[in-house]
């Protein structure tokens, strides 16, 4: 730690921070033996979520490791599902899976149950809160209104996420409720966690890429931007970080359509192009996390390339996506050696 207090949210508040600030997403995972371990002792992944005591090991784990400038929450995307009572289950080798709704089932949605279903992810937040020292910041995250449709009219993930394309041309008014029911209760979960001690939130839309330009606007941009507008309403101060994975020149209106204050670049944005929207504010990203499974010359470039083009501006420097589970802790040590040895 270099000691500064908070570095993550100087950036968030548009300042440059030499060498940025890091953080790395799913920094909490299998890449690490010390959460393999906790996670067999938790058993089911949903019981890791909901335990504190595992949930708070698990966050701190790279912390201790690492030292990274953040801490995000160690949950899932789809407890909000889960608390919705869609039977979510983790089937192993096939991922998240839940029963599929219908129309029917998203007329008649209630928001009523779903914090207290959440208690025990916001008493984890808490405990971090007290736990982490004061110069790291804790971030709340959920998934965005599109992303967790498609997999709870699904039941599952899909590489295009077609058979949510389909349900919105087909019942596009119960997609509309669907999505701005899931921004309503999203929102009041990130409240809930800012409350709670997050110093800021990353809202996830791992699916963006999937969609066309006009879907882009309705179905990411728009719920996105609604779940903004409840959380500073609530909570003025509120810092909010939006990651549409795969989302290509939609991102560049994205910051001024969903009023994010920094957003999150895949490895697939060229540099030259995440250059042009840094002009307009923070940015994070967006090394391909291959390139921590290669080590070597390959991280090292990679890294190179983004201090060189976006170090100059308000920069928090992440993956593109999670961190893989075949990736070397070494070359983790070294990434972050080699970003915080970085001058401007």
């Amino acid at each position: 730690m270099t000691g500064t207090p908070r570095r993550i949210l100087s950036v968030l508040e548009g300042k440059t921070v030499s060498p940025p600030p890091i953080w790395l997403m799913r920094q909490a995972g299998r890449y690490l033996p010390e959460y393999r371990e906790t996670r067999a002792r938790a058993g089911g992944f949903l019981d890791l979520c909901y335990t504190p005591e595992f949930a708070v090991e698990v966050t701190l784990q790279p912390i201790r490791r690492y030292g990274f400038d953040a801490a995000i929450l160690f949950s899932d995307i789809l407890v909000i599902p889960d608390a919705l009572k869609r039977n979510v289950r983790f089937v192993q080798g096939e991922g998240p899976q839940m029963d599929p709704i219908d129309v029917s089932e998203i007329l008649a949605l209630k928001a009523d149950g779903v914090l207290p279903h959440l208690q025990p992810v916001l008493e984890t937040v808490r405990r971090l809160r007290a736990t982490l020292p004061q110069e790291t910041t804790l971030l709340g995250f959920c998934g965005a209104p599109w992303t967790v449709a498609t997999y709870m009219i699904a039941g599952h993930g899909t590489s295009d996420q077609a058979p949510a394309r389909l349900f919105a041309y087909r019942h596009p008014e119960a997609f509309e409720k669907l999505l701005s029911f899931l921004a309503e209760v999203s929102a009041q979960y990130l409240i809930a966690q800012i409350d709670a001690g997050a110093d800021a939130v990353q809202i996830f839309d791992s699916w963006a890429g999937v969609l066309g330009e006009t879907e882009f606007d309705a179905f990411a941009a728009k719920p996105v931007a609604r779940m903004i507008e409840i959380v500073r309403q609530a909570r003025p101060g509120a810092k909010v970080i939006a990651f549409a994975k795969g989302a290509g020149l939609n991102l560049k209106t994205y910051r001024q359509k969903t009023g994010a204050d920094a957003i999150g670049l895949d490895w697939s944005v060229p540099l030259s192009f995440a250059q042009e929207l840094q002009k307009d504010g923070p940015v994070q990203g967006n090394l391909d996390p291959m390139r921590v499974v290669a080590g070597g010359k390959a991280l090292d470039d990679g890294i190179d390339a983004i201090l060189q083009v976006l170090g100059q501006g308000p920069l928090i420097f992440n993956l593109g996506h999670g961190i893989t589970p075949e990736a070397d802790p070494d070359n983790v040590t070294r990434l972050i050696e080699r970003v915080r040895g970085w001058k401007a």
